[in-house]
């Protein structure tokens, strides 16, 4: 990990656990888990908000009036509001995708659930999902929390990690194992 990364995960961890204490004083842990999805999404799904988080053309008050707005808008928790407006304030909105990230692992770590990362050739069905799911849970005794994507070029099968366990049954991988037997045949 580079060095900017591991700054940028301390300054995201401290942002998120002192957030969540707070909800947790609160017991606003439900509210807040939804207002992280919600916030998740936006981030995905809008350039223009990933350019005001990262841009440095943005003062620092231009900044924090705008994520306020934002926050209101989307009848975000005020803690959470307030915790992105500081973030704002200091020049730390860059580090939201982390802070994001962290946030959810410390609601799931508070709820007893494990994220599996699960990624497919092709979108999972519910049933598949809940499948994959049950599978997981009886092999390590929490409740899972499938984080489901899609990448084509695995061409079949699934890989799942959960923690730093990874199980690769994708075609890919067979075919990558295949070729290095190949090559050392040959």
């Amino acid at each position: 990990m580079s060095e900017t990364a591991s700054i940028s995960m301390g300054v995201a961890s401290r942002y998120s656990k002192a957030i969540f204490d707070l909800v947790l004083e609160d017991n606003e842990v439900a509210k807040l888990e939804t207002d992280v999805e919600s916030l998740a999404r936006a981030l995905k799904d809008s350039q223009e908000l990933r350019d005001l988080i990262s841009s440095p053309m943005y003062t620092r008050d231009e900044q924090k009036g705008a994520i306020v707005a934002i926050g209101n808008n989307m009848k975000l928790l005020v803690n959470l509001t307030n915790t992105l407006a500081l973030m704002a304030s200091k020049r730390r909105l860059f580090v939201m995708d982390s802070f994001l990230r962290q946030l959810k692992a410390l609601i799931a770590e508070h709820k007893g659930e494990i994220t599996a990362d699960v990624v497919s050739a092709k979108s999972l069905t519910k049933a598949q999902s809940d499948k994959i799911a049950k599978a997981i849970k009886d092999r390590v005794g929490k409740e899972i929390k499938i984080n489901a994507s899609v990448d084509e070029s695995i061409i079949g099968g699934i890989v799942i990690k959960v923690g730093s366990k990874m199980i690769d049954t994708s075609i890919r991988s067979k075919l990558n194992s295949l070729q290095t037997v190949m090559k050392e045949v040959g």
